[in-house]
């Protein structure tokens, strides 16, 4: 993979050649048709006397019907699936939906029944909104039923705790950060 822009523009020539024999063999005289490029310029730009530019490079990528990328040797654009590994805690299903540590983590969530409130602090903001099911968040003095398509957000220096709000499991997503990185500006509470 080339490593430097001077290695991505000496490598346009050879790759359009390659290209042009891939689509039979097209001729300069052809390309120069289709293209409004000159022969001469076009001859120079394969064999790397002549600097490629968007203005060369795209009328060839689209007289070829390629992406740009396939003339210039773009990276490729890795697979931005996120290979979901469930993890078990507590009776609960955690499916993390981020790949990469950071600061903000994704969560989807499967919490089944459960004993009584235990609310616990740690450091963070907490985001959550209900996919199917009751949520019982207990939040402080707070507590409060969140039903299929509600949100809650919380510093969660706050005492809390959260799981189904009758004998049927619940379903949230949950966005999750370290102390101080909010998911959104909270709108004021009333006094």
């Amino acid at each position: 993979m080339p490593t430097s822009l001077r290695e991505v523009l000496d490598g346009v020539g050879p790759r359009l050649r390659h290209i042009r024999d891939r689509h039979g063999k097209m001729t300069l005289t052809e390309l120069s048709e289709a293209t409004g490029i000159s022969k001469s310029t076009l001859s120079r730009l394969e064999s790397g006397q002549r600097k490629p530019s968007l203005e060369l490079l795209l009328p060839i990528a689209q007289a070829f019907g390629v992406p740009l990328d396939e003339l210039i040797d773009a990276p490729p654009v890795g697979d931005p699936r996120v290979r979901v590994k469930p993890l078990r805690r507590n009776g609960m299903t955690i499916l993390p939906l981020t790949a990469q540590p950071g600061r903000l983590q994704a969560y989807k969530m499967v919490i089944p029944p459960r004993g009584e409130p235990d609310p616990r602090v740690h450091e963070g903001y907490e985001w959550m909104y209900v996919l199917s099911g009751r949520l019982r968040l207990v939040l402080g003095e707070h507590d409060v039923v969140l039903r299929q398509g509600e949100a809650a957000e919380f510093d969660t220096r706050t005492p809390h705790w959260f799981g189904p709000a009758d004998d049927q499991p619940v379903e949230i997503l949950s966005l999750f950060g370290k102390q101080g990185e909010q998911m959104h500006i909270r709108a004021r509470t009333k006094s």
